[in-house]
């Protein structure tokens, strides 16, 4: 399984740049509760919210999360051969 792959097709690219994008911002939002909450028990000071207009640390991370997924799920596509779908029934030769 280590031989080299033909280049994936767009569509396949198309679609691991739209799942990173999700997956990315899935992320975030999941890291700033769980950074709000620490924040809220501890009575610390850390200024990133889901609200990413208000401050650039959470826009860092935002991009920071959203083009990791994105880089993530193209390297996938490229280092993955399509699946080949074999036919169930061949026609025989005459």
């Amino acid at each position: 399984m280590n031989k080299k792959t033909n280049r994936p097709s767009l569509l396949r690219l198309a679609a691991a740049v739209f799942l990173g994008f999700i997956v990315g911002f899935i992320l975030f939002f999941i890291s700033a509760m769980i950074i709000g909450s620490v924040n809220h028990l501890m009575g610390m000071n850390i200024s990133i919210g889901m609200d990413i207009a208000e401050n650039i640390l959470s826009a860092v991370l935002l991009v920071i999360f959203v083009a990791g997924s994105i880089a993530l799920f193209c390297w996938k596509v490229w280092t993955t051969p399509a699946t080949e779908v074999e036919d169930e029934n061949p026609v025989p030769e005459e």
